[in-house]
């Protein structure tokens, strides 16, 4: 009977070894992939985008077989845009459904939130929609962010455009928050560069409807130039009010400006605006017959537009798959670690720039590169380019 037990012994040790070896929301079949969403609250028109986006390209690749013969499922909380309700949808992902991974979580204030319960299971926040520099520094080891931070494209892209356009007056209209004031130091710290700094300076309160006095503000000034630390509504509003008055100094904004949104709800006023970006806007009559055949596919099955928001979740599950793809069969948090801290992506077909992680260094690329409102629709108005 001693080889009996013996054999036992040796089957439950080998067993015990596999449970160990294995993360959690890792099985044989599946891997358990968690996104919290705004799709309730006041970027709902984007979470929505980043979900489907997510989940096209979760459906090409359970089609194709899935990852190393495991199928991805995808489980979205909503937050509404609020960080209190980021922590419990991070608590129930992480400690209830004990998913894998936090892939492409939107909004800066809700992933410094939620980051504190994934990081206490070993849970990596992977590529957040967020251009937040806490999303990389300090580093953490669980920590990947695909997102050039607004203060770099600010300092990469505005000394550019006051030298082309000659500006002797730069100024900014900014909200009066994290985000906007990330907007205003990276452009501070470009103007800086050049020996310049802005001629006049102004802010709003998040929820702000009325830019009245910020426009009249600018135009006394004699503005040639507004650097907009805005959104969509804000970028809309203050741009509607200048060309109201007769104010038409150029427009500048970040990528939290660069949406179809704002030509679509703005309309012909919103020709000439400036933003810094990385993947471009999927049109539908793309003139790049890839990107127009992955448009029509879009929506195809979701009966909508697809756009660049579409474009990240779609991109983040890809950059996934192929980290779990390299880390074999035996996929664990470390050997995704590992896999990813070897991972070069090349451009895809949305022009996203070339990244690359190391064991050190957690933001995919810093480069960002410059767009235009052209007739109606964003146009690339430059090359990728970092900061100096």
């Amino acid at each position: 009977m001693n080889w009996f037990r013996t054999a036992i012994g040796l089957a439950l040790a080998a067993s015990a070894s596999w449970v160990l070896a294995q993360s959690q929301g890792v099985s044989k079949n599946e891997i358990l992939i968690g996104s919290i969403q705004d799709l309730s609250g006041p970027l709902a028109g984007f979470g929505k985008q980043v979900r489907l986006g997510m989940m096209l390209r979760v459906d090409e690749i359970n089609e194709q077989g899935g990852v190393n013969g495991r199928k991805l499922k995808l489980l979205f909380e909503d937050s509404g845009y609020d960080p209190k309700k980021a922590v419990l949808a991070a608590q129930k992902l992480v400690n209830q459904d004990k998913i894998f991974l936090m892939a492409g979580h939107i909004g800066t204030a809700q992933n410094n939130a939620a980051m504190p319960v994934q990081f206490e299971k070993n849970v990596i926040n992977f590529l957040p929609v967020t251009a937040a520099r806490e999303m990389y520094e300090p580093f953490h080891r669980l920590k990947y962010s695909f997102a050039v931070t607004y203060y770099d494209q600010m300092r990469t892209f505005l000394p550019r455009i006051v030298k082309d356009k000659g500006s002797k007056k730069p100024c900014t209209i900014y909200q009066d928050d994290e985000f906007g004031l990330e907007v205003v130091r990276g452009a501070e710290a470009g103007l800086k560069g050049i020996g310049m700094e802005f001629a006049e300076k102004t802010s709003f309160k998040r929820g702000a409807t009325d830019f009245s006095s910020q426009v009249a503000r600018m135009k006394a000034a004699e503005c040639d130039l507004v650097v907009l630390g805005t959104i969509i509504r804000e970028t809309i509003g203050t741009i509607g009010e200048s060309r109201k008055t007769g104010f038409n100094p150029v427009f500048m904004g970040s990528s939290a400006a660069y949406t179809d949104l704002i030509h679509k709800l703005g309309g012909k006023a919103m020709d000439g605006l400036y933003a810094t970006m990385t993947s471009q806007n999927p049109y539908l009559d793309d003139a790049s017959q890839k990107v127009s055949f992955w448009a029509k596919k879009y929506k195809t099955q979701f009966n909508e537009d697809p756009t660049v928001f579409s474009v990240y979740g779609y991109v983040i599950i890809d950059t996934f798959a192929l980290a779990a793809g390299k880390a074999g069969a035996n996929l664990t948090t470390d050997s995704f670690i590992k896999a990813m801290d070897t991972l070069k992506i090349a451009p895809d077909i949305f022009g996203s720039a070339e990244a690359s992680f190391t064991a050190t260094k957690r933001l995919g690329s810093d480069a960002s590169r410059l767009s235009q409102i052209v007739d109606g629709k964003w146009k690339v108005m430059s090359e990728y380019a970092k900061p100096q």
